[in-house]
């Protein structure tokens, strides 16, 4: 079952989503061609109704440097063989040592997350209160729980911590993660915040005061070159590790190991644990966006969205004139919308058409430089290169048919992946409803859901992650 929202965006726009991949939370080094640049910090002093802070400023000629290099600058990776006692590792067999190495990076990752999430509280929270950049209230909604975080991994890095013995060695872990896991229901709140959170920080953004405040952060060392929002963003990321984490940790685990069935039940405690935060998280930000669709004065709310708790994909397209659009796929309905803007508003969603039911939804890909209109192969397009990336959606029952298009191939696939996959669980919907219950001793599902055995597979079918596909 897919709870979590695909927000489909080129260049990857994280949206509020659990995606359980392995990329690395941080930025990724520089190149060895990018030079090392030393960079002059000058204090710069901005003031604020009553009130003045300082902040880090990088000067012009340093900014200058550092929008060269295309590259952020990201920590310094550790090994375990590399850190503690090189005579222990001789003494180790070689999957002894990968094992070390893999609850080692659990405990660095713990370690550079507390700092970086007292960096996020320190360098713009506290700063953006002092000088009124932004209200406490909006503040609150932007970080929402943050400070509740900060507590809570600092214990799991303590315990981690005080299991390392003198060589540097860690024999158990799996006691600590199955009584410290549970803890993550912590993240329910923040989690399910982030997409309100998301939109007012952008909203916000539009400000010069907070540009200003902001550029200023983002030109100075401490930010590595990450904005707000990937600051705000790094517990999500983290949250969606740990499954990868504690199956590496496993992987590596003989099956004979004092540890091997508390890292067992541990893994069985995170995955019901993140599917959890992600179905309500999932949940709320399919109600944001149906709270800002807004239909034509004289039409009710349809049935079809008004009754969803899901939202598969959601993004900008353009139709066959050019004119930007904003597509909503929900669980049970596909939506057309174009936003709308006020100043110092929200954006809001202006349903154009009328929603199609997946049930009744055909789908179309069309080839690139063509547009089949009437059986007859043209285009209304005079450049080849503006009839890329479309695919066709119609309707069985009404008759309403939309050519539209993705800002490039991979979004294009994207959004013909989930528009299939809907349409696959509509059918498979249906025909359980119309076909007869499974005997008593017959089991209606055959598949097996030893998610141990099979790593993380059934997490990772789980764990919908968000795109965003909009146009510059």
């Amino acid at each position: 079952m897919q709870h979590w929202l695909t927000n489909l965006s080129f260049p990857p726009q994280r949206s509020i989503s659990l995606r359980t991949d392995s990329r690395t939370e941080h930025a990724p080094p520089a190149s060895a061609s990018v030079s090392v640049v030393k960079t002059r910090v000058v204090a710069a002093t901005v003031s604020g109704p009553g009130s003045s802070a300082t902040i880090p400023r990088v000067s012009s000629a340093t900014a200058s440097l550092a929008s060269s290099a295309s590259v952020s600058k990201r920590r310094d990776s550790k090994l375990w063989s590399e850190t503690f006692d090189m005579r222990l590792s001789q003494t180790l067999s070689p999957k002894e040592i990968k094992r070390q190495e893999a609850i080692f990076e659990l405990v660095q990752g713990e370690q550079d997350l507390v700092e970086d999430l007292k960096l996020a509280k320190k360098a713009y929270h506290d700063p953006m209160r002092t000088l009124c950049i932004m209200t406490e209230q909006e503040l609150n909604q932007i970080f929402g729980t943050l400070d509740s975080l900060i507590p809570l991994h600092e214990d799991l890095l303590s315990r981690l911590r005080d299991a390392r013995k003198s060589d540097g060695s860690t024999d158990h872990v799996g006691h600590i993660l199955t009584q410290w896991l549970p803890c993550l229901c912590e993240y329910t709140p923040y989690c399910s915040n982030q997409v309100k959170a998301k939109a007012l920080l952008d909203q916000k953004k539009q400000e010069r005061r907070v540009q200003d405040f902001l550029q200023r952060c983002l030109l100075s060392p401490f930010s590595r070159k990450l904005d707000l929002w990937n600051f705000l963003d790094i517990p999500r990321s983290r949250l969606v590790k740990y499954p990868l984490l504690l199956r590496e940790i496993l992987r590596h685990t003989d099956n004979e190991h004092p540890d091997r069935q508390r890292l067992e039940e541990a893994m069985v405690t995170v995955q019901s644990v993140v599917a959890d935060i992600n179905r309500q998280t999932g949940e709320s930000e399919c109600e944001f966006y149906k709270e800002r669709l807004l239909y034509s004065e004289e039409g009710p709310k349809h049935e079809l969205i008004d009754r969803s708790r899901t939202l598969s994909c959601h993004g900008a397209l353009k139709n066959h004139r050019g004119v930007k659009l904003h597509v909503f796929l929900f669980q049970d309905v596909l939506v057309i919308t174009r936003s709308v803007s006020a100043s110092e508003q929200p954006i809001r969603y202006q349903l154009c058409r009328q929603p199609i039911p997946i049930e009744h939804l055909e789908l179309e890909d069309l080839s690139d430089g063509e547009m089949r209109v009437g059986g007859s192969i043209r285009g209304p397009f005079s450049n080849n290169e503006r009839t890329k990336n479309f695919f066709r959606v119609s309707c069985k029952v009404g008759g309403q048919s939309h050519c539209l298009q993705a800002s490039d191939a991979f979004n294009k696939q994207q959004w013909i992946n989930c528009i299939r996959q809907a349409k696959d669980a509509a059918s498979t919907s249906q025909s359980q409803t119309t076909s007869p219950a499974a005997a008593p001793n017959e089991p209606a599902d055959q598949t097996s859901d030893n998610a141990l055995q099979n790593g993380t597979d059934d997490f990772n079918s789980v764990q919908r992650s968000s795109f965003s596909l909009n146009f510059p």
